[in-house]
């Protein structure tokens, strides 16, 4: 396609005149590392609740200290990808700890959670297999089904049933992939369903638990603890570092016989370089404050049922979900930005989503709590959120 400048710009100004334009904000500052949920943003310093560091572990001492070792050990970049010279101690150790944590034979790092989806539908899925999606997966998903050349089919929201008529209709090798906790929506996936259809109709079943992983379950293992699935209903595994755990990457846990394929076929492992040592070091150090340090899940959990009692208090539009995301619907994109606008000015960070990233008419505030939070930041939140929406309504 030829490039156009005019014909982009006028594509910009219909996103502005729908309210749907992205606009970057810079972070200035931590103020107080031991405090991290609050940021400087243009000059003021804010209460951060749109953050998916859940938590708060992106700036512990731990990580920072394990990182600062490496550096001065391993220096700052890998110096290459992983099957030329860039392979590391820390990265195989932290794979090694990874696989241990999710139950798996084995993991690979990738640089991305884009990366993993995108290698690892790439990699198992050939044309016209049949890729089978929730219709609210991230956009991960979705792109790896098509570059992938694979027949995507899209079911309804968290319906079981939907999916089990899809794959009813549309015959063949099939891969269904699913969040598990769905980071907009704050919801987590039917997975026992799932995990039964897949091995009713001979379908692999593949879960993205960027946002659950660290999260949910008793011990944090993520959405398939929280659902009671285990490693054979689940055979591929995908999880972030750069949320809970608080780092930057992605990682991929199954069999071995699956790490081995995608370490020879997965695009997106293969040619690109590999993660600095130094992040493998800083998540090795979270993973073990996860383990170590439950009181950070109960907290997040205990601010959680805080938020939603007081939410209900206020009649706030609350979205079911009991999980770090809180979104509250607002509906109309302009809105959205107002209200966010409004509680900037009181002090609280809170974005505003809008399409294409929700579905158009259910933009909102996606609310997101962090263990780095106290009951009073949470108190003060929900003061804020009940005051601009009494004024929406007024207006």
């Amino acid at each position: 396609m030829r490039f156009d400048p005019q014909r982009l710009r006028g594509e910009l100004e219909a996103l502005e005149s729908r309210h749907e334009r992205r606009r970057r904000r810079m972070v200035e500052a931590i103020p107080d590392l031991a405090h991290n949920a609050r940021v400087r943003l243009d000059g003021r310093e804010l209460l951060n609740f749109c953050s998916n560091d859940y938590l708060g572990l992106r700036t512990h001492p731990a990580l920072i200290e394990a990182a600062g070792r490496s550096l001065q050990r391993d220096g700052l970049g890998a110096g290459a990808a992983h099957l030329v010279s860039g392979h590391c101690l820390e990265h195989h150790a932290l794979e090694s700890e990874l696989a241990a944590f999710t139950g798996r034979e084995r993991a690979l790092l990738f640089s991305s959670g884009y990366m993993a989806n995108l290698g690892v539908v790439g990699a198992l899925c050939a044309r016209h297999d049949l890729v089978l999606a929730d219709r609210l997966n991230h956009a991960s998903l979705l792109d790896a089904a098509r570059l992938a050349g694979a027949r995507l089919r899209r079911y309804t929201h968290l319906d079981a049933v939907a999916a089990r008529r899809a794959l009813e209709q549309h015959p063949g090798t099939a891969l269904i992939v699913t969040d598990g906790l769905f980071s907009m929506d704050g919801d987590v996936a039917p997975l026992r369903e799932l995990a039964a259809l897949a091995q009713q109709y001979g379908a692999g079943l593949m879960v993205d638990d960027a946002h659950g992983l660290g999260v949910l379950g008793a011990s944090g293992r993520g959405s398939l603890e929280e659902s009671g699935v285990d490693a054979r209903s689940v055979p591929i595994l995908i999880g972030t570092l750069g949320k809970a755990l608080g780092t930057f990457g992605a990682f991929v846990a199954g069999e071995a016989t699956l790490i081995d394929t995608l370490i020879q076929r997965a695009r997106t492992y293969i040619y690109t370089t590999a993660l600095p040592p130094s992040i493998a070091a800083a998540t090795r150090a979270a993973l073990q404050l996860v383990l170590r340090e439950p009181w950070r899940r109960e907290r997040l959990a205990a601010l959680v049922r805080r938020f939603r009692a007081g939410a209900t208090r206020h009649a706030l539009p609350l979205m079911a979900t009991s999980s770090p995301i809180q979104p509250l619907l607002v509906g109309d994109s302009a809105r959205a930005l107002t209200l966010s606008a409004a509680l900037e000015q009181q002090g609280y960070w809170v974005s505003a989503i809008r399409p294409p990233t929700v579905p158009r008419g259910s933009a909102r505030l996606r609310v997101t709590l962090s263990a780095a939070h106290c009951e009073a930041d949470v108190d003060g939140l929900l003061e804020a959120l009940a005051t601009v929406f009494a004024q929406r309504n007024a207006a």
